[in-house]
């Protein structure tokens, strides 16, 4: 059960990491980039590190999602679409 459990995250996390590099949206590279950590939290829980997966889901989704989020609200598009 966990075995599987384990490659349907990496396979997630592959897909988000992925996600993350090749789309132009910032916000979806965001969003990406906070699932990704969400994952690896899971993924942490999973193999028993439990605080260590809090402090993913904490520090990795939580803040540092919010904080890309408030910076890109404070930038403005200058590139060519």
């Amino acid at each position: 059960m966990s075995f599987e459990l384990e490659w349907l995250i990496y396979l997630f996390l592959i897909i988000a990491a992925l996600l993350a590099l090749e789309v132009r949206n910032l916000l979806t590279a965001v969003v990406s980039l906070t699932v990704f950590s969400f994952m690896c939290a899971i993924l942490f829980t999973v193999q028993g590190a439990i605080d260590v997966g809090f402090t993913e889901a904490t520090v990795g989704a939580g803040v540092t999602g919010v904080l890309y989020l408030v910076l890109l609200g404070k930038t403005t598009r200058k590139s060519k679409p």
